[in-house]
């Protein structure tokens, strides 16, 4: 019997070819790669759901380095498809060699997005991930080149599909005919194809190239204001972003919150000067029960550090300025 290593990312595709793999009595196990634009819930599910085994992978910290510089640029936002597929079965390939499968695959569809799925994205990605004559694509795979593992017989090209184009017709008869139950809708699920997420990010990266792990977090929670070239703040909408926003907290960034009223909490991160941090402290209480307030005090805390500073609240429509 032979193994196969597959990316999953719990879309309908990721698992069909999951399906026509098991199907002919491969022994296949998933992946999932975790990174702060994607989680592995939906792959978890899928696992689940089909019977199969899943590796979980964090990869946020190379795959960020990757983003802010792809070889082969972004989409239509801030997504580098791609490479970013490239990475994925680069990685995938090291966990194959190391624990004996005998070659990748995933649930990618010639010509199902223009850019990244064509023929020669397909290759692009296949070569620049180092493993081209591991990677076998099961649902378009007898549109594509005859693959090694097809020649030696590890799979049955004969029964392997031959899905190509937008539509999911196919996909979601074959879902029907196999009786999967729970499957999510197309599209979705990376945040790097939101085009307000990616203005976020892209104004990030020109303003912080060393951007870590952690200030894309901060992107993903609340409200965000643009202070100065070198600092910005993240303002929480609620209770439970509030308490994100302290989770994330580290001992650069200063943490503010208007004393004597209710309202957000905001993180200043980057390099704040004093008249960065007396606008976030206005923009701060804006937000708050007491913005009717002439004058209000907040607090700022910055690891053992603590002061507090008396602002105005800022008017409305001069916050619009700033946010991102």
């Amino acid at each position: 019997m032979s193994k196969g290593l597959g990316l999953i990312s719990g879309g309908l595709d990721s698992i069909l070819a999951a399906m026509v793999l098991k199907r002919q009595g491969v022994d296949v196990t998933g992946i999932s790669f975790v990174t702060p634009f994607f989680g592995s819930e939906k792959a978890e599910k899928a696992a689940a759901q089909i019977g199969i085994p899943l590796l979980i992978r964090d990869i946020g910290d190379i795959h960020l380095e990757m983003l802010k510089n792809p070889k082969y640029g972004y989409g239509r936002n801030m997504n580098p498809c791609i490479d970013c597929h490239a990475m994925m079965f680069r990685l995938a390939g090291r966990i194959m060699n190391d624990e004996g499968y005998d070659f990748l695959f995933s649930g990618e569809v010639l010509g199902q997005r223009p850019m990244s799925q064509n023929l020669s994205a397909l290759k692009a990605v296949a070569n620049y991930s180092g493993f081209p004559d591991r990677i076998l694509r099961p649902l378009s795979a007898k549109l594509l080149p005859i693959t090694p593992m097809e020649e030696q017989g590890l799979v049955d090209r004969e029964r392997l599909l031959d899905i190509q184009g937008r539509t999911r017709r196919r996909q979601e008869e074959l879902a029907r005919e196999w009786k999967l139950v729970e499957y999510p809708g197309s599209g979705g699920g990376c945040l790097l194809t939101e085009k307000s997420f990616a203005g976020r990010l892209k104004d990030l990266f020109e303003h912080h190239p060393q951007a870590t792990v952690t200030d894309v977090e901060y992107l993903k929670l609340g409200r965000q204001y643009r202070l100065s070239d070198k600092a910005k703040l993240t303002l929480g909408r609620d209770k439970v972003s509030n308490e994100a926003l302290k989770n994330l907290l580290r001992p650069q960034d200063i943490l503010l919150r208007t004393l004597h009223f209710s309202g957000p909490l905001g993180v200043v991160s980057g390099e704040a000067s004093p008249e960065d941090l007396a606008t976030a402290a206005a923009i701060l209480t804006s937000y708050g029960k007491g913005k009717d307030e002439p004058h209000l005090e907040v607090l700022l805390l910055q690891e053992e550090q603590s002061w507090t500073i008396a602002v105005s609240p800022m008017p409305r429509e001069q916050v619009a300025s700033y946010i991102l």
